[in-house]
This record gives structure tokens, sequence and C-alpha cells, in this order.
């Protein structure tokens, strides 16, 4: 069984009212409704992610794949990457990676 902590957390009183319409749990309602907000900030935060560059796809740009790929034990590069598949891309500083060719 999961460890529970116990948090106090003031709402207004009208709140607390509206909650014990839909659910006599209190907190069963509010561990709900923080799970599903939890959820909500990280899809969001993995969107931003996705949508912003990332500072350290810039090293791993200014290195070039091939440095890349010859750090990589001999055993894990061959099959890392088929070369003849893929979209190429290049990057672009404060945009992050972009088609090439555009």
């Amino acid at each position: 069984m999961p460890i529970s902590e116990r948090v106090t957390v003031t709402l207004p009183a009208e709140v607390v009212r509206d909650i014990e319409r839909l659910e006599k749990n209190r907190s069963k309602f509010v561990l709900t409704a923080v799970s599903h907000e939890l959820s909500r900030r990280r899809r969001e935060d993995l969107r931003r992610s996705l949508r912003g560059s990332h500072p350290e796809s810039e090293k791993l740009s200014d290195a070039g794949f091939d440095e890349w790929a010859n750090g990589l034990p001999k055993e894990d590069a061959a099959g890392l990457v088929d070369m003849r598949v893929g979209t190429p891309v290049r990057w672009i500083p404060g945009k992050g990676w972009v088609r090439a060719g555009r």
C-alpha cells in the first residue's frame, strides 16, 4: 500500500461545499484533481520541450555526427543509425533542429 502523508489545504467554504455535492470523500476528490493537474502540467512541459530548442543539442551539433558515433562502443555504433532512412536535419541556434535544406 502506498505511503500517504497528511497535508492541510485551506479552501474557500463554497469550494468545499461544491466538492461535497460531488464527492463525500474530500481527500479522494482532491487527490484526483491534483493528479489530473500534475498530468496536465507534465504534458505541457513535454510540449514546451518539443517546441523549444535544447542547449545540449547545440553541443551535439557542434561535435558532429561522426565524432559522436566514433565515441560509441563499436558493437553499438553499427546498428544505431541507418543512414538510408530518416530526415536530414540541421541545428539553428535559438530555433533547434530543422529539416535540412530550409
